[in-house]
């Protein structure tokens, strides 16, 4: 078993894979915004999350119903990447997170039977760069 250990989110630790947002009232502009990049396709809402990564995957995922849950995440410029090059934090259920181009990720994760999420994800991302990659070996969040 690969043991990760799990970062509380900050934008400063997350900034190598994303942005962090907070939802706020439709009133205008706010600290917590993030800028949708909108240019290389058109983005949709789903009602399923698949649980491997891509390197395309352009939207936001947050959680409905007010539970923490984990994302792991690696940098995307690794062909084959390594268990050092995942990164996996706790997010607080005031939060949102927006990959990075080319980020991959795998989650989320939640210690609740069932768990809501809203996730904005590109209309070709399950088509056009669904990559998976397995580790060696299951893999533990070390919380």
């Amino acid at each position: 078993m690969n043991r990760i250990a799990v970062a509380q989110l900050t934008s400063e630790a997350f900034a190598p894979f994303g942005d962090v947002g907070t939802p706020h009232a439709d009133d205008g502009h706010a600290a917590g915004d993030v800028a949708l990049d909108l240019s290389r396709g058109t983005p949709r809402c789903v009602s399923r999350i698949a649980a491997s990564s891509s390197r395309s995957w352009r939207g936001t995922i947050g959680s409905r119903d007010g539970e923490p849950w984990l994302m792991a995440v690696m940098p995307a410029n690794f062909v084959q990447p390594g268990l050092a090059d995942i990164r996996s934090f706790c997010i607080s259920p005031e939060c949102f997170i927006k990959l990075g181009l080319g980020t991959r990720h795998a989650g989320p994760y939640f210690t609740e039977p069932v768990s809501d999420f809203y996730n904005l994800p590109m209309v070709d991302t399950n088509i056009a760069d669904y990559t998976v990659w397995r580790p060696d070996a299951p893999l533990e969040f070390a919380t």
